[in-house]
C-alpha cells in the first residue's frame, strides 16, 4: 500500500515540475508509505511522479517506485495490491519479459505493454495508479473495480495534478482552496460527497471501475471499464448451490489476500463477517491469526468483546484489545479530519482510528476487514425494511394518482414536522414527487430537513441529493437487465456508500497508521455472483437478514456467533452528544464558517440538538456530520 502523486504539464504557460514540488506533495502523505520515497521526471519534462512506499511485497530496493520499463517508455506509480500477479507474471515471462523484482508493480507495467488496457480486466486486487507513456505523451489513470483505493485529480490551465489524498494536491501552488458548494447538500444528506466530486472546488474523484485518459493535447476522458457481468445461469441456482459457491469464492478471496511479506491479521468485531475472515484464514495458517478488537470503556453495551473472545478462543488466535472513552476520542477529531481529507460523517472512524493504532503498535502491517458483506447479503435491518416496504406499501401507494399523493403529502407535512418525524415524512415526499424509494444507508439529514438547515438564500441547493439519487437509480436500471429492487439497492451501495464512505474510512484511517486493509468480501468475482442472485436465494425465507451467508457460516463458526442478533460496528455518538460532547460540539458548529456566513441556519442546528435531547431521537450521527464539517473547514481553511 502506498501513496502516489503526479503532475502533467501539457500546455501550462509556466511549467512547474520539479523534484522539490513532487517531494513536497508526497511528503504530505508520508503516512501512506514510511518505508521508501521516490520522484521521477520524464525526459520531456512534461510529466513528474512522486511516491511513498509501504513495503508489502518484495521488501527490497527492487520495489522502488516510480518504476519504468527497461526502455524507459512506460513509467508507473501504483497504490494497491494485485493478488494474481504471479499468474500474470508467468504469462508475461512466457512472452519474453524479464523481471528485475518480485513486485506486482512490474507486472502491471509489462502487462500494459503486452495487452494494453485489457490488463485491468485481468487483474484481481485493489489499485489506484497512473501510467505515463513517453512515446505518445499520454497519461492513463485507473481505479479498481469497487473503489477500495482513492484517486483525486485537478485539471486547469494546461496542467493536470493527481494524488492518493487531497492534502497532497493542495501542496501544488496552482491548486486553490475553495469550497464546492454544490456538493455540500450531498454531504449533509449522505454523510459523504458524490462519487465524482469532492467538497474542494475543482478537485474530482476518479469513480470506481473507471479509467481516465489525458491525451497529449490535454483532452480528458473518463470511461467505465468494468461492470458486473450478467450471468443468466445464476438465475436458476438453488440455495444449496449458492451456499457452496459463496463459500468457494470467499475461500479463494481470503487465500488471495494472504499474499504478504509482512505480518497480517484480522479486525475482529465478533460479528459474522469478521469471524468468517478469521475462520478461513485459520484454515490456511500454521500459526495463530492475529486478531484486534476495540470497545468502549464508558458504554459497555456497545461492546462485542464477549463474542470476539469466543471466536478467538475457538480458533486459538493471538488476540489484542483496546478500550476507549469519550474523553479519548474528542481530542483526536481534528487529526482524523486531516486524515479523512474531506468530511466523512461516519463516526465509526473514531474506534477504527484507535484500532488501527493498536494494529500498528503490535507490529502487524496488513489486516483483513469485513466491509461489503452486509450490502451483498442484506445484512442491514434498514435494507430488509425498505425491501419489504417497497414490495408492499410503496407499490400499492403508487396506484394512487400522483395528484392524490401530493395532496396527502401536503396534509401530512405539518403534523410530521411538529413531531420531528422528518425521516418518515421523507418517504411520503419521495412517493409524492416520483423519487426512487431507495437512497442508500447513508441518509442522515433528509431533504425534508435540509430546507430547515439551509438558510433561505441557499434553499435552492436542497434538491441536489434528490438529483443524485435519481442519477444512481437510473444508472442501475441502465446497466442491470431488469433489476429487482434488491439488485438496485446493491448497485446503489456499490456506486456510492461503499466506495465513498465505508471504503474511504477504511483506507484513510488505517493508512493514517501505515496499515494496509484488505476487503475479501469485495472480491469482484464474489460481487458479480451476488449481484446476479435471485431475491429468493439471497433471502431464502424473505425475512432473515443475511440468511444465505449465515447458512454458509454454520459450517465454520460456533452457533452463538452465527445466530446472534446483529449489533454492528458503531460509535455511541448519541450518548456522547447528549453528555460530554454536547456543549463543545454545539459551540464548534455554531461558530463555524458555515453558520457565521449564513449557509447553515442557527435554528436548524439548534433544532437537531433539541430533537436529540428532548425527543430522544437518534440524530447524534447527523450532529456529528455537522461537527465533522466544521472541523474540516477549520483544519483546511484556517477559520
Amino acid at each position: 500500500m502506498c501513496g502516489i502523486v503526479g503532475v502533467v504539464e501539457y500546455a501550462a504557460q509556466e511549467p512547474r515540475i520539479s523534484e522539490e514540488l513532487l517531494t513536497r506533495m508526497s511528503a504530505a502523505i508520508a503516512h501512506r508509505g514510511p518505508d521508501d520515497a521516490g520522484t521521477w521526471i520524464s525526459p520531456s519534462r512534461r510529466c513528474g511522479f512522486g511516491f511513498r512506499r509501504l513495503a508489502i511485497i518484495d521488501l527490497s530496493a527492487a520495489g522502488h517506485q516510480p518504476m519504468s520499463t527497461p526502455d524507459g517508455r512506460l513509467t508507473i506509480v501504483f497504490n494497491g495490491e494485485i493478488y494474481n500477479h504471479r499468474a500474470l507474471r508467468a504469462e508475461l515471462e512466457a512472452l519474453g519479459y524479464r523481471y528485475r523484482s518480485r513486485t506486482d508493480t512490474e507486472t502491471i507495467l509489462y502487462g500494459y505493454d503486452a495487452w494494453g488496457e485489457q490488463i485491468f480486466e485481468r487483474m484481481h486486487g485493489m489499485w489506484a495508479l497512473a501510467l505515463w507513456d513517453e512515446r505518445t505523451g499520454q497519461l492513463l489513470c485507473a481505479r479498481d473495480r469497487v473503489g477500495k483505493k482513492p484517486f483525486y485529480w485537478w485539471y486547469r490551465d494546461g496542467r493536470f495534478v493527481f494524488a492518493s489524498e487531497i492534502k497532497a494536491l493542495l501542496e501544488h501552488p496552482a491548486v486553490e482552496r475553495e469550497v464546492e458548494w454544490e456538493e455540500l447538500p450531498n454531504y449533509l444528506c449522505f454523510s459523504m460527497t458524490s462519487h465524482h466530486r469532492t467538497l474542494f472546488r475543482g478537485i474530482a474523484k476518479l469513480p470506481a471501475a473507471h479509467l481516465l485518459r489525458l491525451s497529449r493535447d490535454g483532452q480528458v476522458t473518463v470511461e467505465r471499464y468494468w461492470q458486473p457481468r450478467y450471468r443468466p445461469e445464476v438465475a436458476n441456482i438453488t440455495v444449496e448451490e449458492a451456499e457452496q459457491e459463496v463459500l468457494r469464492l470467499l475461500r479463494q478471496a481470503i487465500a488471495d489476500r494472504m499474499m504478504s511479506d509482512v505480518p497480517f491479521g484480522v479486525l475482529l468485531s465478533g460479528g459474522l463477517d469478521s469471524s468468517l475472515n478469521v475462520a478461513l484464514m485459520a484454515e490456511l495458517m500454521d500459526r495463530p491469526v492475529e486478531t484486534f478488537t476495540v470497545g468502549f470503556r464508558d458504554l459497555p453495551r456497545y461492546n462485542e468483546h464477549e463474542y470476539a473472545r469466543l471466536v478467538s478462543r475457538h480458533f486459538g488466535t493471538n488476540h489484542h484489545e483496546v478500550l476507549i472513552g469519550q474523553q479519548d476520542a474528542w481530542p483526536l477529531l481534528e487529526t482524523m479530519v486531516w486524515h479523512e481529507d474531506e468530511p466523512n460523517g461516519d463516526p465509526v472512524c473514531i474506534p477504527l482510528y484507535f484500532l488501527s493504532e493498536l494494529v500498528r503498535r503490535s507490529g502487524t502491517v496488513v489486516v483483513q476487514v469485513g466491509e461489503g458483506s452486509d450490502e451483498q447479503f442484506v445484512g442491514y435491518p434498514w435494507m430488509l425494511r425498505e425491501w419489504k416496504f417497497g414490495k408492499r406499501w410503496w407499490r400499492a401507494y403508487h396506484f394512487l394518482p400522483q395528484s392524490v399523493r401530493q395532496m396527502l403529502y401536503a396534509i401530512a407535512k405539518p403534523f410530521f414536522q411538529q413531531r420531528g418525524a422528518y425521516r418518515a415524512l421523507e418517504y411520503i415526499r419521495r412517493a409524492a414527487v416520483g423519487d426512487p424509494l431507495y437512497w442508500g444507508g447513508g441518509v442522515d439529514i433528509t431533504p425534508e430537513y435540509l430546507p430547515l438547515l439551509l438558510t433561505r438564500s441557499w434553499a435552492e441547493y436542497a434538491n441536489r441529493p434528490r438529483d443524485y439519487a435519481r442519477e444512481l437509480t437510473a444508472e442501475a436500471r441502465q446497466i442491470l437487465p431488469s433489476p429487482t429492487l434488491l439488485q438496485q439497492m446493491l448497485w446503489y451501495e456499490l456506486q456510492h456508500r461503499l466506495p465513498e464512505l465505508l471504503l474511504m474510512r477504511v483506507d484513510k484511517i488505517t493508512m493514517a497508521h501505515s496499515v494496509e486493509a484488505r476487503v475479501p468480501f469485495l472480491d469482484y468475482r464474489l460481487v458479480e455472483f451476488s449481484m446476479n442472485l435471485p431475491d429468493t436465494v439471497r433471502l431464502p425465507d424473505g425475512k432473515t437478514p443475511k440468511l444465505l451467508l449465515k447458512r454458509v457460516a454454520e459450517r465454520l463458526l460456533p452457533p452463538e456467533i452465527v445466530w446472534r442478533p446483529k449489533q454492528g460496528f458503531a460509535a455511541p455518538v448519541d450518548e456522547w452528544m447528549r453528555t460530554a460532547w454536547r456543549d463543545a460540539a454545539r459551540q464548534m458548529i455554531m461558530e463555524s464558517e458555515f453558520v457565521r456566513s449564513g449557509v447553515l441556519s442557527r435554528f436548524g442546528v439548534q433544532h437537531l440538538f433539541y430533537l436529540l435531547e428532548h425527543r430522544r431521537q437518534r440524530v447524534g450521527k447527523s450532529i456529528y456530520a455537522l461537527l465533522n464539517l466544521a472541523l474540516w473547514h477549520r483544519r483546511f481553511f484556517g477559520r
